[in-house]
């Protein structure tokens, strides 16, 4: 699943590639892949209006940009860095 843009009409793979990337990620969250190993996490979509969480996608672009070969969103920080980020996040 990704984002799509008024006006123009892209996919980044297959409607069938979709359909089972989809099928385990429930309503309201955002599956998201980290670190080298690309750990997959599925979180509450409400942590992008989080500052933390925001600033961390922030550095991500700005070291790394935005490739996502998974076709969800790719944090390439560490698993521990990003489970303590979402962690504070949790506890909110």
């Amino acid at each position: 699943m990704g984002f799509r843009l008024p006006g123009k009409r892209r996919r980044s793979f297959s409607a069938t590639e979709s359909a089972s990337k989809t099928v385990n990620v429930p309503k309201g969250r955002l599956a998201v892949y980290v670190g080298e190993r690309l750990k997959r996490f599925v979180i509450p979509i409400s942590y992008l209006n989080q500052p933390s969480f925001q600033e961390l996608l922030s550095q991500a672009e700005e070291e790394f940009g935005y490739d996502h070969p998974m076709g969800g969103l790719t944090i390439p920080y560490p698993e521990e860095f990003f489970e303590n980020i979402i962690s504070g996040l949790n506890e909110c």
